[in-house]
């Protein structure tokens, strides 16, 4: 049985051995039958379409390369676009955090000085030569603003108002380095009682505000609440300021030195809420 499909296989492959070579002569025969001038014609043919076919076919395939080369420069483009208008968004949002925090603190405090007359502005000037000295805000006498009034924002005040025109007005900031312009009466609210002072300077490099004038005696501690006190004549009482944070003596030893950090964010003053103090008050 073994023997018998191995003489199976090699009658195959004599078989097919032999149409091969059946096709091989017949091919060599038709073509012996063509006319010399057109197996000439046909071979110059065969060459020279082998001899333009490739540059052709180079020339087709630069253009593909090129087509394709446009089409992802293009796709690109649109990603970049995409890109940047995401990167836009997210810029956008986060302003619009940040300033509905902002409203958030302004709608806080006002609902913390209800003993006061309060008118609301929006900032819409502030100058990078002058940025710790004043602001300006879109309320003015037409609004009921008059000059001295208080200005809060945030959590406390940062300033007062120095000019007044119609429809603008211009706050001084209580953080300028003009300290003949930044004194406020200020006590501190401190555990042995009430401790006296004067706002009347701030730090550049430590971004706080300055309160001398603070008898030896006192014992303000870090920590504790510093508001207006209202003597001077100008500022309402009990405007937040800020909070202690380091006490020193002054250069000649006569009297104490409190460094206050402010309530406020003077660095960034969107919306403003400006103090009208009552007549019965007393100036």
């Amino acid at each position: 049985m073994h023997q018998f499909f191995s003489n199976k296989k090699l009658i195959i492959l004599l078989v097919s051995v032999i149409v091969c070579m059946g096709l091989i002569a017949y091919s060599i025969k038709e073509r012996a039958k063509l006319p010399i001038v057109q197996q000439f014609t046909n071979d110059i043919t065969a060459i020279t379409g082998r001899i333009f076919s490739k540059p052709a076919n180079g020339v087709v395939s630069f253009i593909d390369s090129v087509e394709e080369l446009k089409n992802t420069y293009e796709e690109n483009q649109l990603l970049k676009s995409k890109i940047d208008k995401l990167y836009e968004t997210q810029v956008e949002l986060a302003d619009l955090k940040q300033d509905n925090k902002k409203m958030q603190e302004q709608l806080e405090l006002t609902a913390t000085l209800s003993n006061y007359n309060q008118i609301t502005g929006s900032v819409i000037g502030r100058n990078p030569d002058s940025w710790i000295d004043q602001i300006i805000v879109d309320k003015g006498s037409k609004n009921g603003i008059d000059k001295g009034m208080s200005v809060m924002a945030g959590n406390g005040l940062v300033g007062r108002i120095v000019e007044v025109s119609p429809t603008s007005s211009k706050v001084q900031l209580i953080t300028t380095v003009d300290s003949k312009k930044n004194r406020v009466a200020a006590l501190v609210q401190s555990e042995s009682g009430q401790i006296h002072g004067i706002i009347n300077g701030y730090d550049k490099e430590t971004k706080r505000l300055k309160m001398d004038q603070i008898t030896t005696d006192a014992e303000p501690k870090k920590g504790d609440k510093v508001v207006t006190s209202g003597l001077g004549g100008i500022t309402p009482s009990t405007l937040l300021i800020g909070t202690v944070d380091e006490v020193k003596l002054d250069a000649h030893g006569l009297s104490k030195v409190a460094y206050i950090t402010p309530a406020a964010d003077t660095n960034d003053i969107r919306y403003v809420t400006i103090i009208q103090r009552e007549a019965e008050s007393g100036e």
